[in-house]
């Protein structure tokens, strides 16, 4: 059942991601992967929701594979993260790819402890 829950929460997360990535990037006229860093925070903060109330009890198990690991899975995307920062710096912005793990790892880390703290 767990495998199943994983799935279902993936095939939800995964179209959702590529959508909100492409939205957010045609609104700006820029190299920078904007659509990738809200993805990420915006799963980061999930995620932190959803441990911080495992935690205190208000997030059952399963809520937490649905939602968890198969939406927040799917939703952010750590190799699209290390692809496009390794493209900014070939290409000649590599004050753009340290500017990208700067930030993504910030706000990714922040939205994660913010969550929790909200939730628990």
């Amino acid at each position: 059942m767990t495998v199943l829950l994983v799935a279902l929460g993936a095939a939800v997360g995964a179209p959702l991601r590529y959508l909100a990535d492409r939205a957010v990037q045609s609104r700006h006229d820029s190299v920078f992967p904007w659509g990738t860093l809200v993805v990420n925070v915006a799963g980061s903060f999930v995620l932190g929701l959803l441990a911080g109330g495992t935690v205190a009890g208000a997030v059952p198990g399963s809520l937490m594979f649905l939602l968890g690991t198969g939406f927040c899975g799917a939703l952010t995307t750590y190799s699209t993260f290390g692809y496009e920062t390794l493209r900014l710096a070939e290409t000649g912005a590599a004050g753009l790819a340290v500017l990208n793990v700067a930030v993504s790892a910030t706000l990714g880390l922040g939205a994660a402890a913010a969550g929790y703290l909200l939730a628990s």
